[in-house]
Order: structure tokens, then sequence, then C-alpha cells
């Protein structure tokens, strides 16, 4: 498989640091899930543990660093909070990682 080459420039600190957290918050394997399920559709909490087999307080936690990181966004629905992917860069991540998709 043939690489294609692009022109590097130095990273500044600020996006060094940017980058860092980035693969901090994709460093959990059950936040890649939470992610992977959104990318299908916005989800409740309810709806995120069910899919993912953890509970509850996990799934809000870790909702709460995506959140955090900017890569979800929520919104009240009644009752519910509903979760949505906000940066689908994010997949763009996990594709260059994961060589798929």
């Amino acid at each position: 498989m043939a690489r294609v080459q692009t022109e590097r420039h130095p990273l500044s600190d600020e996006l060094v640091g940017v980058a860092a957290r980035r693969f901090r918050v994709l460093g959990e394997p059950l936040r890649i899930r939470l992610l992977e399920r959104l990318s299908e559709s916005p989800a409740s909490v309810g709806e995120l543990q069910e899919a993912v087999g953890a509970s509850q307080q996990n799934v809000s936690k870790h909702l709460a660093i995506l959140h955090e990181a900017d890569m979800v966004d929520r919104r009240k629905e009644g009752q519910r909070t509903v979760y949505e992917i906000s940066d689908p860069v994010v997949f763009d991540l996990c594709d260059l990682v994961c060589g798929r998709r």
C-alpha cells in the first residue's frame, strides 16, 4: 500500500495539546463504542446503555468526557438527554488509526 506524501508543517504547542487530548479521550474502548453507536443516530443515555451493555453511571461519565472534548453535543427532550456527534472528524481519526470504514 503506497503512502501519499503530504507537505508537513511543524505543529504548534497548542495543536500538539489538542491532539494529545483527543487521543486520551479516544483511549477508552467504551467511548469508542459510544461514538460508534452515535454514528448511527442520536440517542439517550438509556439507549446508549442498552447498546453498549454498561451501567447508566458509567455511560453518563464517559458521555460527559466526550462532551467536554467537544466530540458530542447534548440536548434535553422532556425528561431525557439526547446525545449526538458534534465533530464527525473523530471518525476520520478512528478510520486512520483502525484502517477501516
